[in-house]
């Protein structure tokens, strides 16, 4: 396999009368940077334009760099709407979703890979069926299902639908799939129960894909907006999201302001991502070629 592939590789080369040059390395390059600063250059002037001073932004063109960098917008924001408050609501609902996540994706994904049962397979299809079901059409069967069991203005009605995901008990099977069944054989002749089994064996062999399991039920915890608008009308309860909604209509000229709270927003998932990116993209190779 890999022989073939130099070979193809080769062959490329042969006929690409640039490859391997100097211009087809600066030609490739330039088209990076171009991308990478089309993608970056808006979050960059998001943070930028957060330090600036309050109404820098109504003159035009805008500027790209404060004139005075200042931290009142920040300081603000949180003496305004009580951000702290917002913040840990975020944070608390998003790291208990992703616990609670990781805990019935991984145990629901290696059942189906590992486990033999009736109707396995056509329960799994099924299962994978559901995701091409959108997520607006469910959210009036799921508001009464919550009504009816009294989690209207809770935080567990809002954890409910988060519990498991078809896309993360997917994820999970396939990698399981990768696992030798000698391997769990062995385990049980050795008299190694069920449980131990799983826990000993089975867990460390699936740290890359639950990671990344956990950073898409982190991220879309953290950046819901239209569940917890519908769960929670207490405002002690809402979410950093919710919060920095009701502040852009009460502060709607205050650009500054809101970039300084969308800059909030993004620090905590961009901090998650950078310390578990490893894994995080190990887990979605891995995942693409097992199974």
């Amino acid at each position: 396999m890999a022989r073939s592939l130099i070979e193809v590789r080769r062959r490329a080369a042969r006929r690409s009368p640039l490859a391997g040059s100097p211009l087809e390395r600066w030609l490739v390059n330039g088209a990076l940077v171009v991308l990478a600063s089309a993608a970056l250059g808006p979050l960059l002037w998001m943070v930028s334009v957060s330090f600036m001073p309050a109404g820098q932004t109504s003159t035009f063109p805008p500027p790209l760099l404060p004139e005075r960098p200042t931290f009142d917008n920040y300081a603000q924001l949180f003496e305004l709407a009580g951000m702290a408050r917002h913040i840990f609501n975020s944070a608390l609902l998003a790291v208990i979703a992703t616990l609670l996540s990781l805990a019935f994706n991984v145990t629901a994904g290696y059942g189906f890979a590992k486990l033999r049962f009736r109707g396995r397979d056509t329960m799994f299809q099924l299962l994978l069926g559901a995701l091409v079901i959108p997520g607006q059409v469910t959210m009036i069967p799921l508001f009464l299902m919550m009504k009816y069991m009294g989690l209207i203005n809770t935080y567990a009605g809002v954890l409910v639908p988060l519990l498991a995901s078809v896309l993360g008990i997917a994820l999970v099977r396939q990698y399981a799939l990768s696992i030798p069944d000698e391997l769990l054989e062995a385990a049980r002749i050795d008299g190694a129960g069920e449980l131990r089994t799983f826990v000993s064996i089975v867990l460390p062999g699936l740290v890359p894909i639950l990671v990344t399991v956990a950073v898409f039920t982190f991220l879309g915890s953290w950046n819901d907006f239209l569940w917890p608008l519908i769960m929670l009308s207490h405002d002690d309860l809402h979410t950093l999201p919710l919060a920095l909604a009701s502040l852009s209509r009460e502060h709607v000229q205050d650009r500054e302001l809101m970039m300084a709270g969308s800059v909030l927003t993004l620090l905590p998932p961009l901090a998650v991502f950078l310390v578990l990116q490893r894994y995080y993209m190990q887990g979605l190779l891995a995942g693409s070629v097992k199974g």
